[in-house]
């Protein structure tokens, strides 16, 4: 009799809500069934079976929400009721003892699974992937650590234990300060009135949300940096694209443009596209470009891999559907965790000019505000051109101010003349 746990489906996840039960009690599920839905911050994913048994018994019920990572959430009979016992323990059987039951794995898409840590001996380290991340975070070696999970795994507590012990790697600063949240005063007690304002509970996505942008606002140091951008041109070329587009029914829009034109000019200044690690600057391969997407209840940044290498079509039906998808809270992992550069873009609602906060582990950010007219200045003469603010918010120790200006000035280009992109 195993216990099947409550899976980690990305690297962040802590809780998640258990949505949708796909089996019942006393069905029979093998490897690759899906068994449930769950609920994370980011999007509803199906979990599949690895192992073989029939359910004995439902511990969580549908729609039960702040489930644990690892937390028991049903149980499983191997074939046959019990686990059958070697030869050798069936020739001279021992006395019964009591042992916290196996997990029954459960994976998440390939792309989520965190990567196996292996012993100097070649055997596997079973740790969750909270814990992990949070050994990697700490300097700690997952060899030397003794799990108390089931059947020896390592598990959150585990790592916090080490971390305490004497002589083991501390925790960087940053991460001891997130140890004591900071004391905050109720409504009440900041003078508003009970009774006066309803409470909406926070759910996973607003809670993740709150704790990614603190942290980064927190312990980033970034920089803005601000350029005007004339795009009439731009607008003119997007009518005669979207013409040519019109009979296969694609449309391509001024944002569709800003994510070619970003990922191009990445390509043009690789420094900007870069990351901070404790072990170095990881210089990226590819412009990897997430767009954030206003969902219900919060933002989510799926990503159009390789942006540089794709055409404004290919951008313009690839982000139709990923924006789609996302607002159906129906993306996978890999679809919107590990772009190297983000583009948010408010100009829709008459935003004329913003700053947004930094997505680690990303060097930069770019806010893109509405394209409207404005009165400039052109060989000493005043005209009137459509004009287009775009700020880029800068982690400082991964890009320098030369390095995003250098950046900014490739992408005012590359937008004011977007033949350019249709090379």
């Amino acid at each position: 009799m195993t216990d099947i746990l409550m899976p980690a489906l990305s690297p962040t996840m802590e809780e998640g809500t258990l949505s949708k039960w796909h089996v019942k009690a006393g069905d029979v599920v093998k490897a690759g069934d899906v068994i449930a839905e769950i609920e994370t911050d980011k999007a509803t994913m199906e979990v599949e079976a690895v192992d073989e048994g029939e359910v004995l018994e439902i511990l969580v019920a549908e729609g039960t929400e702040g489930v644990k990572v690892n937390a028991p959430i049903a149980r499983l009979k191997g074939e046959g009721g019990t686990a059958a016992p070697s030869p050798k323990s069936a020739e001279k059987p021992e006395p019964a003892k009591s042992e916290t039951p196996a997990p029954v794995k459960v994976e998440p898409p390939k792309a989520a699974t965190p990567a196996p840590a292996q012993k100097s001996d070649g055997d596997r380290v079973f740790a969750s992937p909270l814990a992990r991340r949070m050994a990697a975070q700490a300097g700690l070696d997952l060899n030397a650590i003794k799990g108390t999970g089931p059947k020896g795994r390592i598990v959150k507590a585990d790592i916090e234990a080490m971390s305490g012990k004497p002589g083991a790697p501390a925790a960087p600063a940053a991460q001891a300060a997130r140890a004591e949240p900071r004391q905050v005063l109720s409504l009440e007690q900041q003078g508003i009135a009970p009774g006066s304002y309803d409470l909406v509970p926070l759910d996973g996505m607003r809670k993740a949300i709150a704790r990614r942008l603190t942290d980064s606002f927190r312990d980033v140091p970034h920089f803005p940096l601000t350029i005007d951008c004339e795009i009439d041109g731009l607008l003119a070329a997007r009518s005669k694209v979207n013409a040519l587009l019109e009979k296969d029914g694609v449309k391509v829009s001024v944002n569709d443009f800003v994510i070619k034109a970003a990922a191009m000019a990445l390509k043009l200044e690789p420094e900007a596209n870069a990351s901070y690690t404790p072990e170095g600057l990881a210089m990226h391969h590819h412009a990897d470009i997430s767009m954030a997407v206003a969902i219900e209840g919060g933002l989510i940044t799926p990503i159009i891999r390789k942006a540089e290498t794709k055409s404004l079509r290919q951008i313009a039906v690839e982000a139709k559907d990923l924006a789609k998808r996302a607002r159906e809270r129906k993306l996978k992992p890999e679809e919107f965790q590990g772009g190297t550069f983000s583009v948010s873009n408010l100009g829709m609602f008459g935003i004329k000019a913003f700053a947004s906060i930094i997505n680690e582990p990303q060097g930069a950010i770019m806010s893109v505000g509405a394209g409207e007219q404005r009165p400039v200045v052109k060989n000493g003469q005043l005209t009137v051109a459509t004009v287009m603010t775009v700020t880029l918010t800068c982690d400082h120790r991964v890009v320098d101010g030369a390095v995003g200006a250098r950046f900014l000035q490739a992408f005012k280009t590359l937008l004011e003349d977007p033949v350019t992109m249709l090379a």
